[in-house]
């Protein structure tokens, strides 16, 4: 599924018009990036949780020559945790 995809459903849903679900999802997105950035969690109740994890160090294989090591760097990585209402209706 396509972010058009997504504007399109949303906007049929709500009865709304393409240009402003596109403005409500822009929204939505920009609001999450901001508060990961912050370091903050984003909770939808029901779908899940938006937070920052910390991946630690470690060595790792240069995929274009694999008998040299690389090192990579500890890294912050968005994650996302699904919530019991999605995770009932997925099984």
């Amino acid at each position: 599924m396509s972010k058009q995809d997504i504007i399109n459903m949303i906007a049929d849903a709500a009865g709304i018009t393409k240009r402003a679900s596109a403005s409500a999802l822009e929204a939505l997105t920009t609001l999450v990036t901001k508060e990961l950035k912050k370091g903050n969690p984003v909770t939808l109740t029901g779908f899940g949780t938006f937070k920052v994890s910390k991946r630690a160090a470690r060595v790792g294989v240069n995929p274009r020559n694999p008998t040299q090591r690389i090192s990579i760097p500890a890294m912050k990585v968005p994650s996302f945790k699904a919530g019991k209402t999605l995770k009932d209706a997925v099984r």
